[in-house]
């Protein structure tokens, strides 16, 4: 996204708010649905917004890559994105997130994979793979 805007989505979140994020991030959506053979890593909110999920409903396979709270709090940490409910910990932002709409990560995903397993990112791969030609894919 911060090579489509020419600077970053932080910025982008501060100057105009999360609507105007959000509309991007639809917009990008929209154009991916219409490719074919790519693979797509969405942003962690993208599904939470009914536009996004019916653009992308049937175009592929989508996979939410879960892990517990803690883990994914380190991987995001790492990033220091915005935070969706300012003010709290980055843990209590997650923690609400999942809380108000972990339903519907799970209800747009065909696979839920855990990534905190303590597998190898080999592994991971190789185990995605398999489960992606269960599906028919690849």
């Amino acid at each position: 996204m911060d090579r489509e805007l020419g600077y970053s989505f932080h910025r982008l979140v501060q100057e105009k708010g999360w609507l105007a994020f959000r509309e991007l991030e639809y917009d990008i959506c929209r154009r991916f649905a219409h490719m074919q053979r790519v693979v797509v890593a969405l942003g962690g909110g993208t599904v939470r917004y009914a536009w996004n999920r019916d653009v992308l409903h049937g175009t592929g396979i989508t996979i939410l890559l879960d892990a517990d709270l803690r883990t994914l709090a380190d991987r995001v940490r790492k990033d220091d994105r915005p935070r969706v409910n300012p003010g709290v910990s980055l843990e209590e932002d997650l923690g609400r997130i999942w809380l108000n709409h972990g339903h519907l990560y799970r209800q747009a995903a065909d696979i839920v994979y855990r990534t905190d397993a303590g597998q190898d990112i080999d592994s991971e791969v190789a185990d995605l793979l398999n489960l992606l030609d269960a599906h028919g894919v690849r």
